[in-house]
């Protein structure tokens, strides 16, 4: 399973506790692609090498510099967030890379990728990316109120959880605004964003929901559970299938693990970082997470705390009797 990340500026330990929570959690081997900028480099080859060889060995990690095969490299650069335009040339970048999950540094597993990657197995013929909605709720969403550029369906996408079949991605042409005839996904990103530049507010998330606004039948559209955002509770509780099944994977924008305006995203990401990689799951992360909690039920989104401990703690049972069972197989014989 590849997963992908852009790391730039400060995102240094942002990005090490997104992938610890993959390793975490994960069933099989990760495949970590981390493109970040030449002074971070050094810092992210040190640190994962500390993490135990019990976790290290559930994962490869390939580091790559910031590079932009069309266009002007500093405009890329400087789009919306630093580097944040990276993740639109992956599928050119990775040429022997079939399939991928992107997201952004400021996300959180709380499942395992496994479940995500099997989404892929759900695309149609013409199905080549997956993401989830920007927002439930059209009357109070961003791009149906504001958005001067065409965007995906009623509400438009959030691309900080993105999976791709990178291959068909790379063969695919794309009906577009500018030539009639479809353009290679490499093609089109440069004339894409200078026809729009002066329209895009979220940069490259704005650029994909042009893209897929001429190409719907290209994408396919995972519910609000796989991208879980502050929108989704701080309003009021809008996601039904986190209510349900409670949030799979944790999407912290608008900087909500670094202050205090949203205190259940903020203590998700302080437990997750400081928890010691070999302890017990429930004794060092699942309690503490319990306790603070309870100081976050003044909060719209504190008021729903089984919406976030759902699956999390149905993935720790998981890996607890995985455990288990290896344990016993390796000390007992039948």
């Amino acid at each position: 399973m590849h997963l992908a990340v852009v790391a730039c500026g400060d995102r240094l330990e942002e990005t090490l506790i997104m992938l610890k929570s993959a390793v975490l959690f994960s069933s099989r081997r990760l495949c970590f692609h981390i493109f970040a900028e030449d002074s971070l480099k050094p810092e992210f080859e040190t640190k994962l090498k500390e993490w135990p060889s019990s976790y290290t060995k559930k994962f490869e990690s390939n580091i790559y510099p910031i590079t932009f095969s069309v266009g002007n490299a500093q405009e890329w650069k400087k789009l919306f967030k630093p580097c944040a335009a990276q993740r639109l040339f992956l599928p050119v970048i990775l040429k022997d890379v079939d399939s991928l999950l992107y997201v952004d540094t400021d996300v959180l597993f709380l499942r395992p990728i496994d479940d995500i990657w099997q989404l892929l197995r759900q695309f149609n013929s013409t199905q080549l990316a997956a993401m989830a909605p920007e927002h439930e709720m059209p009357k109070i969403g961003w791009y149906s109120r504001f958005a001067r550029h065409p965007y995906y369906g009623s509400t438009g996408l959030n691309s900080g959880v993105m999976l791709m079949n990178l291959t068909r991605i790379r063969s695919t042409h794309f009906k577009n605004s500018l030539i009639p005839g479809g353009l290679t996904w490499e093609e089109m990103l440069y004339p894409l964003y200078q026809k729009y530049k002066n329209y895009i507010t979220w940069g490259d998330q704005d650029l994909l929901n042009i893209i897929f606004y001429f190409n719907p039948e290209c994408l396919y559209v995972f519910p609000c559970q796989w991208n879980y955002r502050p929108d989704h509770c701080m309003y009021g509780s809008n996601c039904r299938g986190a209510e349900e099944e409670g949030v799979s994977i944790l999407h912290g924008n608008r900087g909500v693990y670094h202050d205090d305006k949203q205190p259940t995203f903020k203590a998700l990401y302080e437990v997750i970082r400081d928890f010691p990689f070999e302890d017990n799951l429930f004794q060092s992360l699942y309690y503490p997470l319990q306790s603070r909690f309870l100081d976050t039920v003044h909060t719209l989104c504190g008021r729903i705390p089984q919406v976030f401990l759902k699956q999390i703690e149905k993935t720790m049972k998981k890996v607890y009797e995985n455990r288990v069972i290896v344990y016993l197989g390796a000390n007992h014989k039948y």
